[in-house]
C-alpha cells in the first residue's frame, strides 16, 4: 500500500514540533549531567543540531521499507551504525562528559540486548500448539493471558512465547489489526503491573520504588485499558470473518514441545535481579574491572548460547526460528541508543529546570509522548528526577523515592500528592511504548516475525496514523481524565 504524500508531510511536521519542544533547553546556561542517565552535575549541553541523526534514523526507519526497500534491507545496518557513529564521535572528542555518556550508553545497550536476545532464543525453542482455530473469544482470551504473563516474564518474553501460536491458530484469516493489537496488549500495556514487566518499572524498583507499589496503584488503569482493548479487538475480530476450518481434530488442548526451555526462562528472570542495587554487596564487574557489562549480562548471554545449542530441533523448525528479527533489532537499536543521547540530555535538562511548573497532566503526556519515540527507560528516569525535584526530593536517595511513592504533599497549594505523579509517569512510560514500532523492543521483533510469515503488517507510518493514534490516544485520554485530571 502506497502512502499518501500528505501523511509523510504530517510526520515531518511532528519531527519539527519535537525539535521545537526541546530547543528551549539548548538555551540554558547550566544543567545537570547524565548519570544513569539522570542529570546531576553541571556540564555543557549538546548543540541542537546533534538531534538530527536521531531524527534522520527515525525517518529512514519509517520510509525505508516503503520507498527504497531494497537499499534499506541491504544497508540498514550501515545507516544505523553510521548515524550513531556521528553522535559517538562528537561526544567522544568534543564533549567534556562525552566519554562517560558513551560508556554508560554502551552498558545500557549491552544489558538491553543481553536480555532480549536470551528471551528471543529461549522462547524460540518452545513450540506451543493450541488445538483451536482462531475466533474472537479464543483470541481475546489469549491476548488477556499474554497481558498477565508479560508481568511475570516481561513483555519481550510473553511476546516471543505467544506470537507464533497466535498467528498459527489464525492462519488463513490473519489481518493487520491482529498483529497490531497483539503489540498493544502483550508487547506493551500488559507489562504495566510489575517491575519485571517493563524496563522503566524495573529501573524504578532499583531506585527504591517498592516492588508491589505499581500493582497496588496501577491495577485499575491497567484493567480499564486492557479490558477495553481486548473488547475492541474482539469486535473487530468478529467482523473479520469465520475461522478457517481445519481438517484435523480441534479438541481445544495445548501441546508444548521444548518444555525444558522453561527452566532457561526461570534462570533469565532470576538473573534480572542480580544487581548491586537489589542484592547488597553483589559484585559489580563495571566497578571492579571497568567492564561495560556485569555478571547478569554474562549469565544471559550464556543462557542464549546454551538454549540454542540444546534446543529441540522440532520446536525450532515448528517456529521457523531464525536470527533475523533479533539481528534487525540489534543493529537498529544500537543506532537508536547512540543517536538519542543528545535528545535525552536536552529533554532531561528542560525537565529538571521546568519541573516546578509542570502539573501531573504535563508529566503524563510528556512522559508518554517521548516514551513512544525514545527509549522509555531513561525517559522515565528523567521525568522521575524532575518530579522528585518538584517535591524537594533526590533521585539518588532510596528513602526519598520510597517517601515519594507513599505520597508527599505538594509544595504547590491545590496540587496532588507525589504518588499521583509517580503513577502518571509509570503508566505513561509503559503504555505509550505501543505508539510506534520503536517504542519498545518487542514491537519491532513481533513485526519482523509476522512479516517473515508473510502476514499483512502495517508499515511504520501506517501503524501510527491508522492504528496507534485513533485507537490508543482515546484510551489514554480516558485514563488521564479518570485519574490525572486534577
Amino acid at each position: 500500500m502506497l502512502l499518501r504524500p500528505r501523511t509523510v508531510d504530517k510526520k515531518i511536521v511532528v519531527f519539527f514540533l519535537f525539535l521545537f519542544s526541546v530547543s528551549g533547553s539548548s538555551m540554558l546556561s547550566a544543567a545537570g549531567t547524565h548519570d544513569a542517565p539522570v542529570l546531576h552535575t553541571i556540564h555543557q549541553l549538546p548543540p541542537l543540531w546533534l538531534v538530527v541523526p536521531f531524527i534522520l534514523l527515525l525517518i529512514m526507519i519509517a520510509t525505508g521499507p516503503l520507498f527504497y526497500h531494497r537499499f534499506w534491507e541491504r544497508h540498514y545496518q550501515k545507516v544505523a551504525t553510521g548515524l550513531g557513529g556521528v553522535v559517538a564521535v562528537y561526544y567522544g572528542f568534543l564533549m567534556e562528559h562525552g566519554p562517560h555518556a558513551l560508556a554508560h550508553t554502551l552498558e545500557e545497550y549491552l544489558a538491553f540486548i543481553a536480555l532480549i536476545s536470551s528471551l528471543f532464543v529461549v522462547s524460540g525453542g518452545i513450540l506451543i500448539r493450541i488445538e483451536r482455530r482462531g475466533q474472537p473469544l479464543v483470541n481475546g482470551l489469549l491476548l488477556l493471558f499474554g497481558a498477565v504473563l508479560s508481568n511475570l516474564i516481561g513483555t519481550t518474553g510473553a511476546s516471543m512465547l505467544l506470537i507464533r501460536p497466535f498467528m498459527r491458530i489464525n492462519e488463513g484469516r490473519l489481518k493487520a489489526f491482529h498483529i497490531v493489537f497483539f503489540i498493544f496488549i502483550v508487547s506493551n500495556i500488559g507489562g504495566g503491573l510489575t517491575p519485571i514487566g517493563d524496563p522503566p518499572l524495573f529501573l524504578g524498583f532499583l531506585k527504591g520504588v517498592p516492588f508491589f507499589w505499581v500493582l497496588s496503584k496501577v491495577w485499575l488503569p491497567w484493567t480499564v485499558t486492557v479490558a477495553g482493548l481486548v473488547a475492541l479487538f474482539m469486535l473487530l475480530d468478529a467482523k473479520a470473518g469465520d475461522p478457517v476450518k481445519s481438517s484435523g481434530e480441534q479438541g481445544g488442548g495445548i501441546m508444548i514441545t521444548g518444555g525444558k526451555n522453561f527452566l532457561y526462562l526461570a534462570v533469565i528472570i532470576l538473573a534480572v535481579f542480580l544487581d548491586p542495587a537489589v542484592i547488597s554487596g553483589f559484585p559489580s564487574l563495571q566497578k571492579l574491572f571497568h567492564l561495560p557489562f556485569g555478571i547478569r549480562e554474562l549469565i544471559l548471554f550464556a543462557v542464549s548460547v546454551a538454549a540454542y545449542k540444546t534446543a529441540d530441533h522440532q520446536a525450532l523448525k515448528g517456529n521457523e526460528f531464525n536470527f533475523e528479527p533479533i539481528k534487525e533489532v540489534a543493529f537498529l537499536f544500537i543506532g537508536i541508543f547512540a543517536t538519542m543521547i543528545p535528545a535525552l540530555e536536552l529533554i532531561g535538562a528542560y525537565a529538571s529546570v521546568h519541573a516546578g511548573d509542570f502539573s501531573v497532566t504535563v508529566f503524563y503526556w510528556m512522559t508518554g509522548a517521548l516514551s513512544g519515540v525514545l527509549d522509555n527507560a531513561p525517559t522515565y528516569l528523567n521525568f522521575l528526577a524532575g518530579a522528585l525535584g518538584k517535591f524537594g526530593l533526590d533521585i539518588g536517595s532510596s528513602a526519598d523515592i520510597r517517601s515519594f511513592a507513599e505520597g508527599v504533599a505538594s509544595p504547590v497549594q491545590g496540587d496532588v500528592s507525589s504518588g499521583i505523579y509517580l503513577m502518571a509517569i509509570s503508566i505513561a512510560s509503559v503504555f505509550f511504548g505501543a505508539m510506534t514500532y520503536i517504542g519498545n523492543a518487542p514491537n519491532f521483533m513481533v513485526k519482523n516475525i509476522a512479516a517473515q510469515a508473510e502476514v499483512d503488517v502495517p508499515d511504520f507510518l501506517e501503524y501510527i496514523y491508522k492504528y496507534s493514534f485513533p485507537v490508543l490516544i482515546p484510551f489514554f485520554a480516558v485514563i488521564w481524565f479518570m485519574f490525572f485530571n486534577h
